[in-house]
């Protein structure tokens, strides 16, 4: 057997011995760092943002500065994944710790779905509320709102919510911006709502007499490419239908700073009370559509997707630079990412694959968005925290976002057992503090399509779909081929060489483990087949 093949088998060996049956993995035995808890802790969490797309990344193009800022302040990771290469999945993980997979329901959600994280669970939120945090949640949501079964009435309080899995405050983005509807959520209702102008949504027909994208083309002032051409609002074709609800109406250009004020008034608030805080800053850019306001248009050299990430940045200043004023820069643990890796045309024709020129969105990594490949889940990644955080520091610690639960968990009360299926203890290399992270890593695309790092290894089990392409659509689609795909990430990044042939053992070892995670929870959906669901 060969050397790499012998560790592999050594350190797997450890693991299972590390593990036990239960469906929550146990802690390392790494040394929670003894250190007094943050007063705030702020999430910043762009939204189609790769790897790629930031300086401190590799980007040229793309002015990020306050970015790049926080890098140099704090610990930049470089092998840190968003659970999935999509977005209500990963967002689902981070809050729940808990795989995706594990639950139907996870995929990409319509605007109408009902809550899909259950109010019994433990949840991030929840465990910072039990610790003294106040929480707030803003900006995009995607996780669904209302109870399973019943029909969202948009024009009365909608509960379950954000504040019912543990959010003491909510103003939100229903879905994405491209979905219906276009409204804004505080605490569970609509906000400027008329009540003499209802709302109603459907995603199966289009209400008498309103216009679409489809057949209403002169009615656009931004044309679709695929599947956003059904409800007009403010001139830009949208998924599913809407009526009513004019002064509820968003403006796309005002989201990034409608947002970006409801968290730093926030930030004031909770300072002059003198309460400790969790702010989930969830942006909307760089998702389509993407509508910078104007004095964003024209800041970077790759179009308008350049331009809404140089708006990104700006939100990320203004909060960076509320906490600072508020007097708690210095208190505040502060963590920035994005939900999954880059895509260029996603359903517009905003000339995102025409400007993006020699611009490499995944970094050096293959694919994006909705794919199993590196581009799709690996992510920027970045936490500062002055005075316990090395500024200026590089990380190659292997982490999943999920990890942040059980993570922060044992931050506030060490030793405490894990609350979390999934999600495990990292704290020391999240401070900094070790170069040793997570085992292994379950990646996941579109569907139930799974891989699974270990080291420098990679392993995509036969049959699972590989979409391999930049753009939501057109990307070229093959399947891991029988013995399944090895890739040596540390010399191959772009998983062009797969060496499965010349490493069996490895691959042998690599599905014994990704089947053993698999099978560890006993409920009906993690005993399904979870081979890919190409949606």
């Amino acid at each position: 057997m060969n050397k790499p093949a012998l560790h592999l088998m050594l350190a797997l060996a450890a693991v299972c011995r590390a593990k036990t049956s239960s469906s929550r993995p146990s802690c390392p035995a790494a040394t929670t760092p003894q250190v007094k808890p943050p007063k705030a802790i702020v999430m910043i969490y762009a939204d189609d943002l790769g790897y790629g797309d930031v300086g401190c990344y590799g980007a040229k193009g793309i002015p990020t500065p306050s970015i790049d800022k926080l890098a140099k302040q704090g610990v930049r990771f470089t092998d840190a994944y968003s659970t999935t290469s999509v977005c209500t999945p990963s967002r689902y993980a981070l809050f729940t710790g808990e795989y995706p997979w594990r639950k139907e329901g996870t995929g990409i959600l319509p605007g109408d779905a009902a809550l899909i994280i259950d109010t019994k669970k433990p949840t991030l939120p929840k465990m910072l509320q039990s610790h003294g945090y106040k929480t707030y949640m803003v900006g995009k949501w995607h996780l669904g709102l209302g109870e399973k079964g019943k029909k969202i009435d948009w024009n009365k309080h909608i509960a379950p919510s954000p504040n019912e899995i543990g959010f003491d405050e909510s103003f939100i983005f229903a879905a994405t911006g491209d979905r219906v509807p276009c409204v804004i959520l505080e605490n569970g209702n609509v906000r400027n709502l008329d009540p003499n102008d209802p709302i109603e949504v459907s995603y199966q027909h289009n209400f008498p007499g309103l216009p679409n994208g489809k057949d209403n083309k002169d009615q656009l002032k931004l044309m679709w490419s695929h599947g956003h051409n059904q409800a007009i609002i403010n001139g830009i074709g949208r998924i599913g239908f809407m009526k009513g609800g004019k002064s509820a109406l968003w403006k796309d250009e005002e989201n990034a700073d409608v947002i970006t004020n409801k968290a730093i008034e926030y930030i004031q608030k909770s300072a002059k009370a003198k309460e400790p805080f969790f702010l989930m800053f969830a942006t909307h850019d760089i998702h389509v559509p993407r509508c910078p306001e104007k004095r964003f248009v024209g800041k970077s050299q790759h179009g308008v997707r350049g331009d809404v990430t140089v708006e990104l940045d700006d939100c990320v200043r203004r909060i960076t630079e509320a906490l600072k004023k508020a007097g708690l820069e210095k208190d505040t643990l502060v963590i920035f990412s994005s939900d999954n890796g880059p895509v260029l045309d996603d359903g517009y024709k905003d000339f995102a694959v025409r400007d993006n020129a020699t611009h490499s969105p995944a970094g050096p990594f293959r694919a994006g968005k909705y794919s199993i490949l590196e581009g799709g889940s690996r992510i920027p990644f970045i936490v500062k925290w002055p005075g316990v955080v090395k500024p200026g520091a590089t990380s190659k610690a292997l982490f999943n976002q999920m990890d942040l639960a059980a993570s922060l968990e044992q931050l506030l009360e060490p030793g405490k057992a894990n609350s979390f299926r999934d999600s495990e203890n990292v704290i020391p290399a999240l401070l900094g503090k070790s170069a040793k992270g997570r085992d292994y890593h379950v990646i996941n695309s579109t569907g139930k399509a799974l891989a699974i790092r270990h080291g420098k290894w990679k392993f995509i089990p036969a049959g699972v779909a590989i979409r391999d392409g930049i753009n939501g659509l057109g990307a070229k689609m093959t399947k891991s081929p029988e013995g399944g795909s090895l890739f040596d990430l540390e010399k191959d990044p772009k998983e062009l060489n797969n060496v499965a042939a010349q490493h069996p053992d490895i691959c042998e070892q690599m599905k014994a483990k990704l089947q053993e995670i698999r099978q560890r929870p006993e409920t009906k959906a993690d005993r399904a087949d979870l081979l890919p669901l190409d949606d």
